[in-house]
């Protein structure tokens, strides 16, 4: 089934390789993770995810997750990564997949696989540290859309300490050129003021499956509400667990 040309499947040596990578990350930044009970030994699973400038810190939770349960991550990405020949072959060696709602249907329904994704997307990654711990995923419900189709559970994952890496100032022009050119361009410091990440302790933390209604997808009204329903519960419990945690 060919469901994108840039879709890879995933190679163990290529994995084992960006685990390796990302050892002396986790190592810096004292990664933890609570709640991994929760992940399924098998089965789909939807892992969705806050969005931080950083963005690696849900790399370090994929490795952790692969490393203590031996299963792979399928990180939904952004497709403007694949066109970059190397870096795009590589992580999708690495198991990550262009985000792509067929994609991602595939790997639930038919490969019973973990996905993550990071609902906000970029729109959250840029929000300025003003807006930090604050989960933006208003409109976008294409998450929960899925998880009601496949009758998919929803794990959620807040990672707070990842929105302390940096500290993201405000401009119009971020959001201009993000509009316009869909372009992460911000202004950011980290430690000092150098571009390096501080070295936050990063923690994640994994809520229980929370199960998908069964709902009649044919029927577009009762669907539709459906999916606004189970989408402000959700965004509302990761709002929940990021002010708890943070």
């Amino acid at each position: 089934m060919k469901i994108d040309h840039r879709y890879h499947e995933p190679d163990p040596a290529a994995i084992k390789r960006t685990n390796k990578l990302y050892g002396p990350v986790s190592r810096y930044h004292r990664h933890k993770v609570f709640g991994m009970e929760h992940i399924p030994a098998a089965g789909r699973c939807i892992i969705a995810v806050n969005h931080s400038f950083a963005t690696y810190d849900n790399a370090l939770l994929s490795r952790k997750i692969n490393e203590d349960t031996g299963r792979v991550v399928r990180s939904l990405a952004d497709r403007s990564l694949f066109y970059v020949p190397s870096i795009g072959r590589a992580v999708a060696k690495s198991g990550a997949v262009p985000a792509r709602p067929k994609v991602a249907e595939f790997l639930l329904s038919d490969r019973e696989q973990l996905v993550l994704v990071a609902p906000g997307g970029m729109r959250e990654a840029l929000r300025p540290s003003s807006e930090k711990y604050k989960v933006c995923w208003e409109s976008r419900k294409g998450f929960v859309r899925l998880a009601l189709k496949t009758q998919t559970p929803i794990i959620l994952s807040c990672c707070p300490g990842a929105d302390d890496l940096y500290t993201v100032y405000e401009n119009t022009l971020t959001k201009m050129v993000y509009q316009k050119y869909r372009l992460p361009v911000t202004a950011i410091r980290g430690l000092g003021l150098s571009l390096l990440p501080r070295p936050i302790k990063l923690v994640h933390y994994l809520s229980e499956p929370q199960l998908p209604p069964v709902v009649d997808v044919d029927n577009e009204i009762e669907f539709s509400n459906a999916v606004d329903q189970w989408h402000t519960e959700l965004t509302s419990k990761m709002q929940k667990m990021l002010d708890e945690h943070q």
